[in-house]
């Protein structure tokens, strides 16, 4: 792990967040590649599996972002938590209005219960386009940090943004199978099941260079940009990935994944960062 973090310290921060949304996305294509090994999937492993990415999120939501952000904004008092609070609102209401314009369909939900702008568009896509909106704030905040440690703000490390990434891409794996296998049992081949599961996290690498650039280029930004990054995965895992959970008698298993996956964020970041 310690070559790991020496090299992403020697490379182009931009390049860094590049190669490390490229590794989230290639765990998001391998937790689908499994839909050409298994015939279906447990609801019960499902709903624990998206617990886990809710913890996970939450996690980083706050150990790898808000924490820093807060940290490096000057002032003291209610004037250094501005940024982080002006952020973290942006953030949600940037995802707020995609949520309200982009047509998707959560994984649990029938098409009558589509949201977005009304569209003929086949139910197959829909779905991908819901697991598309989960990963745009993951592939920000990574490149948003990685970006940060280019710039030399205090609060923002390599390790931290190596652990970031580790569990982005640890919670992408069971979301890769998520979104698959009811693609799969919606009749799709294995073949097309899979390239509509790892398409989902194909905006990950985009939205990682992008906060980077965003982050080098007006470096004033950062603390805002780190809860920006925040409030959207937030919002997404209390607007969709909760309530995904919700749907049937395995809520149990799905806050044990939570706790669980919060417990393996929280460590990768203290350890690493």
């Amino acid at each position: 792990m310690e070559q790991v973090i020496q090299y992403f310290q020697e490379i182009d921060p931009v390049l860094a967040a590049l190669y490390a949304t490229l590794f989230t996305w290639g765990l998001t294509a391998a937790g689908a590649a499994l839909v050409f090994f298994f015939k279906g999937m447990n609801r019960a492993l499902l709903d624990g599996m998206l617990g886990f990415t809710g913890g996970v999120m939450v996690a980083a939501s706050f150990w790898s972002l808000l924490a820093p952000g807060i940290e490096m904004s000057e002032g003291e008092g209610f004037v250094k938590v501005i940024p982080a609070a002006v952020g973290f609102l942006l953030g949600a209401a940037f995802i707020f209005g995609l949520d309200k314009i982009l047509p998707h369909l959560h994984i649990n939900f029938k098409l009558s219960e589509a949201e977005g702008v009304k569209t003929p568009w086949h139910r197959t896509t829909l779905l991908t386009l819901a697991i598309t909106l989960h990963n745009i704030p993951e592939g920000l905040a990574v490149g948003v940090l990685f970006g940060g440690v280019a710039a030399g703000f205090e609060g923002a490390t390599i390790g931290g943004a190596v652990a970031l990434a580790l569990g982005i891409g640890l919670q992408n794996f069971p979301e890769g199978f998520a979104v698959a296998m009811p693609l799969r049992r919606q009749g799709l081949s294995r073949r097309k099941s899979f390239l509509y599961g790892q398409a989902s996290a194909l905006v990950e690498p985009i939205a990682g260079v992008l906060g980077a650039w965003a982050v080098l280029t007006f470096e004033p930004i950062l603390p805002y940009a780190l809860s920006f990054a925040a409030g959207a995965m937030i919002f997404v895992v209390v607007e969709e990935v909760i309530p995904e959970t919700q749907q049937d008698k395995y809520t149990d298993i799905a806050t044990m994944g939570f706790i669980g996956g919060f417990i393996i964020m929280m460590t990768l970041d203290v350890g690493l960062g």
